[in-house]
């Protein structure tokens, strides 16, 4: 290892560990502490301070946030190993994690804001790291241009909560906001309802960040970046910020059914277009990129179910299984010579067997399999869909169930492909497959337990008997409109449809996939169009590629030409030098060379200034 491993590594644990004190600590008395740093903004009425809030809600991410981010930084020393950038990647891990913690810990918009802009910054740093490649490059550009469409919502949100509230910071918003109920906000002549107004505008920037239908097509691009940085990404930094956001401001959700109905149908056709796209996709991290997208859609059918508690639930669990997912992917990558294409692949459990043990363990966790990690957290979401059944909800529940065999199809479809079969790799690459060193291996070890065993350990303090006293007062409607032990009372075949509709999945992936691999080209002949709709993304891109794109550089184009060129080129400096040099052409013809001519020219005009003169005066 080099100086700067070492030292990266060493502070990541060290913030590890007292992010661990720290949590204990607010667990064991609850506390909610607010450390004052310094003033920061003083402008009017406008008042900032930079400031630290720590309560259940800001420790956990904390906790997680340095959790993955230390695992992803020893991963990265031997996965980068061979890049002569190492340090410089390094150094951009560690800023992208301090502008995550500044993220969850801040006490007012403005600094959360800096830290939302801070993550967004790194990440374009990040994905683009491989700058020689074009299509990093682009992916990084994507990235920054379409989060800052839900940035600019996110803005717009946060000077409606100013000119509404009259303060930024968090605690006064929420001690104010019954008072804010039923106002009305005018905007352009038009009446809308304040808080509506505000929740959907801060959801606009989370559908940004956290990658949601219509704002989504950054995510899949950016696995372009190092596999270090796209589990750094997707476990529990960047995309899970827009669902951090929403349960932050989740006193001002409860205001607005309007704005937690649309969370909720943005979440389910998140979730259903994500898995239905998933199935189609052959490069192995770019599937599990879209399960990211499926999995944030779960979370937000959570927010909008008034279940905040499990949409942190399963924001925490899958942080677990999809870093080892990514970070295992990151393993095949590697011992198969940066190969990334499935069909090129085959056979590996031979070759990889601990590799393939632990993308099992992920796997399972993901597709919800009983007492892994996603059982617990997945499967509550639905249950409280079901037993808060109102016409949208009974929809959207069949949409999430749908979504689990959707989950099962895509994710043993990858395992499958990859580690079962024939060997579909070329010979120079098959002959160097090996199994990854300890430093790759470690870490995904230590994520796979968690994988297994943290919805089992931590669903009573999520849901359940001590989940009241460990949130305090850090979430509102803990309750969540039912006990707990209404749970127990759903019929036995809602409980099991999730697991049938699994093993169901998991049985198609595997008939498709092992015993009959014809069936796969059969059904792209015979259901041509929808694969191929399927396969391009519902065509996403290549609509905001018409729409957006091209016509800002038709529009953009015609502005340079007409404007720029033809008008104030040709007025200003164009037309300027033009104006001199004819003014100089007839200034010179005057110029003979002859002493008369100018004394000619000096008599006439002290002629025409005395007759000028007499004449005024």
């Amino acid at each position: 290892m080099q100086k700067i491993d070492i030292i990266s590594c060493a502070i990541m644990s060290i913030s590890l560990m007292m992010s661990l004190i720290c949590f204990i600590s607010i667990k064991d008395s609850n506390p909610e502490k607010l450390v004052v740093v310094a003033d920061w903004i003083t402008s009017g009425s406008l008042y900032v301070d930079w400031s630290l809030n720590y309560n259940m809600l800001s420790a956990i991410m904390v906790l997680l946030v340095n959790f993955i981010s230390t695992i992803v930084h020893f991963y990265s020393v031997g996965y980068m190993h061979n890049d002569d950038r190492r340090p410089v990647f390094m150094a951009y891990l560690g800023l992208f994690t301090f502008f995550m913690l500044m993220l969850v810990t801040s006490s007012n918009l403005i600094q959360l804001f800096l830290g939302w802009e801070g993550v967004g910054l790194t990440s374009y740093l990040l994905i683009g790291f491989w700058h020689y490649k074009e299509s990093a490059n682009n992916a990084a550009l994507k990235a920054f241009v379409v989060n800052r469409v839900g940035d600019f919502g996110f803005l717009l949100g946060i000077f409606a909560i100013f000119i509404i509230f009259g303060t930024v910071n968090f605690k006064e918003i929420f001690i104010l906001v019954n008072t804010q109920e039923t106002t009305m906000f005018n905007f352009l002549g038009l009446q809308f309802h304040a808080l509506t107004l505000i929740t959907m505008l801060l959801f606009v920037g989370a559908m940004g960040k956290s990658a949601q239908f219509g704002l989504h097509t950054w995510l899949p691009d950016a696995m372009e970046g190092p596999t270090p940085v796209s589990a750094l990404i997707h476990a529990a930094t960047m995309v899970t910020a827009g669902v951090f956001l929403m349960v932050l401001m989740s006193p001002l959700l409860e205001k607005s059914e309007f704005t937690k109905n649309f969370i909720m149908i943005v979440g389910a056709l998140s979730a259903i277009f994500a898995a239905s796209v998933a199935i189609t996709q052959d490069d192995i991290k770019k599937i599990i990129a879209y399960s990211t997208c499926s999995q944030l859609g779960y979370m937000f059918i959570a927010i909008g179910s008034s279940a905040y508690n499990l949409a942190m639930f399963h924001l925490v669990t899958h942080a677990f299984f999809k870093a080892l997912l990514f970070l295992g992917a990151g393993s095949v990558i590697h011992s198969m010579s940066d190969e990334q294409n499935i069909k090129r692949m085959g056979g590996l459990y031979k070759k990889i067997p601990v590799t393939y043990l632990l993308m099992l363990i992920g796997t399972l966790a993901l597709t919800g399999f009983p007492f892994f990690s996603a059982y617990f957290s997945k499967d509550l979401i639905l249950e409280i869909l079901y037993l808060n059944g109102s016409s949208i909800k009974n929809y959207i529940f069949l949409a999430g169930v749908f979504v689990v065999f959707l989950t099962a199809l895509y994710s043993f479809r990858l395992l499958f492909y990859v580690f079962h079969g024939l060997d579909n790799s070329d010979e120079k690459v098959s002959a160097h497959i090996h199994e990854s060193s300890n430093i790759i291996i470690i870490p995904l070890v230590i994520l796979a337990f968690f994988s297994i065993f943290s919805g089992l350990l931590f669903k009573d303090y999520f849901f359940g008997i001590k989940s009241i006293s460990f949130w305090n007062d850090s979430l509102v409607n803990i309750s969540l409109t039912v006990p707990p032990s209404l749970v127990h009372e759903i019929p036995i075949y809602i409980k099991k449809l999730p697991l049938m509709n699994m093993l169901l999945g998991t049985l198609i992936a595997f008939l498709i996939c092992v015993l009959f691999k014809n069936v796969t080209d059969f059904l792209k002949k015979n259901l041509f169009y929808i694969y191929t709709f399927l396969n391009k993304k519902w065509y996403f891109d290549e609509f905001y590629n018409l729409v957006f794109v091209k016509f800002s550089k038709y529009v953009g184009n015609g502005f340079w030409k007409s404007i720029d060129i033809e008008l104030i080129d040709n007025i200003g400096p164009n037309g300027v030098s033009r104006a001199i040099k004819v003014l100089g052409s007839v200034v010179s013809s005057f110029q003979s060379g002859f002493l008369y001519h100018y004394v000619l020219t000096i008599i006439i005009g002290l002629t025409i200034f005395i007759s000028i003169y007499f004449y005024i005066f």
